[in-house]
């Protein structure tokens, strides 16, 4: 019989984690301070890389405070950073962002310091620049269609109304 890779990949993902050696506290701590190091994370991700070393109880609170204590874990810093990044990077509005930080089970004072964090020039330059692309893209000639197309696909990336009807106004006259 012949194996579908999909199945040795599953029976090989269930060897791993049956058989997986689990870290000690101070394996842990060294290996979430590279975690942490390597990119901003929030207080959930890491809660679940420990889980997934199989840290548990106090060990995995008493870890997340020395990393907060010692300056890799920092909320507000990753929020900034995530709004920063998803509103450059991935071309995201606000609703989106927001939506993605409340997943991610971060404060509403961090939330409002995202929100900080989204300069008014670059957030409309962005949905501009995002409008003026996908205009070219679509292959429609009723005028109404295509502002509806352009509509639908501002709020779909988070963009709130009152800025994408001021912003597609500008981009269809040009």
């Amino acid at each position: 019989m012949k194996f579908l890779p999909w199945l040795v990949i599953y029976l090989m993902h269930m060897f791993r984690k049956k058989y997986r050696k689990y870290l000690s506290s101070d394996e842990a701590l060294i290996k979430l301070r590279h975690y942490c190091a390597y990119q901003e994370r929030c207080h959930q991700e890491v809660r679940y890389k420990l889980i997934d070393l199989g840290i548990r109880g106090n060990d995995l609170e008493e870890i997340i405070a020395t990393l907060v204590e010692e300056g890799y874990l920092d909320e507000e810093r990753f929020a900034r950073s995530f709004a920063r990044g998803k509103l450059r990077n991935n071309g995201w509005g606000k609703y989106k962002i927001l939506q993605a930080l409340r997943q991610k089970k971060i404060s509403e004072y961090n939330l409002n310091k995202a929100q900080e964090e989204l300069n008014v020039d670059e957030y409309q330059r962005v949905l501009t620049s995002l409008l003026k692309k996908k205009i070219k893209s679509l292959q429609e000639d009723n005028p109404y269609v295509v502002r509806q197309k352009l509509y639908k696909f501002g709020s779909a990336r988070g963009f709130e109304s009152s800025l994408l009807n001021e912003v597609l106004n500008e981009v269809i006259e040009q």
